[in-house]
């Protein structure tokens, strides 16, 4: 049986801790070092006045969301399934999964405008994935956004930088992600590692680094990314 790969899960928590237990569940050793960090907005306040729905295009919106609001029966639209699950356990009861990228999330509320019959209202951060307001508003659905959180890089410990060399692939779950990860390996390249990218968007800020593999997911899921650790292992 093959040695467990050590795999560097550069997320930000809560969602770091997450993926590092699927990836135990899949044999291998996860090393959990972030390079971002969600920081709440201080002074964001929820207004629901004429919502009718929610759009979700991360778990950690959803999250924001539900400690600064009471709010859980409005139809929730979410990007993917594991967004869709966090609402879930957060109380939401109406939950649909577009089970892809922002343009699916979009297509999937436009066809439900009629149904919706009001405002979507898109909490999320300060730097959103995708376009997702432009592209309900071209699909004639009335979108509001709601900045919750940020996030920020973060700097590696020394003793976490000393650890690189061991690693034997790097996780990047989004674009920004990847410009951090790949702001360190500028700094301390690791041309062994293999760069594992949710999407072709987050695989770019890593296409100029030296590295084993370069590779990103054919579907914009993390399970479609975890599949990568043994496919290209």
């Amino acid at each position: 049986m093959p040695a467990p790969l050590k795999i560097w899960i550069t997320r930000a928590q809560p969602g770091a801790d997450a993926t590092a237990a699927r990836v135990r569940a899949l044999g291998h050793e996860p090393f959990v070092a972030p390079l971002l960090e969600v920081r709440r907005t201080l002074d964001a306040t929820v207004d629901l006045s004429g919502v009718a729905a929610l759009a979700f295009t991360s778990a950690n919106g959803v999250r924001a969301f539900a400690e600064m609001s009471g709010e859980r029966g409005l139809q929730v639209f979410a990007v993917g399934s594991a967004t869709a699950q966090t609402a879930k356990a957060a109380g939401f009861r109406q939950v649909l999964s577009a089970d892809g990228d922002v343009t699916a999330l979009a297509e999937r509320i436009a066809s439900r405008r009629a149904e919706i019959g009001g405002l979507v209202l898109h909490p999320g951060a300060a730097e959103l994935a995708g376009d997702l307001s432009g592209a309900l508003a071209e699909a004639g659905v009335e979108v509001r956004t709601l900045t919750l959180y940020e996030t920020v890089p973060t700097t590696l410990s020394i003793e976490q930088l000393a650890q690189l060399p061991g690693l034997d692939a790097a996780l990047a779950h989004s674009p920004k992600g990847a410009a951090a990860l790949a702001g360190v390996l500028e700094a301390h390249p690791q041309p062994h590692l293999r760069l594992l990218a949710i999407s072709q968007a987050a695989l770019r800020p890593l296409a100029h680094l030296p590295a084993a593999a370069k590779v990103s997911s054919p579907f914009p899921l993390e399970a479609a990314l975890l599949n990568l650790i043994d496919r290209q292992a």
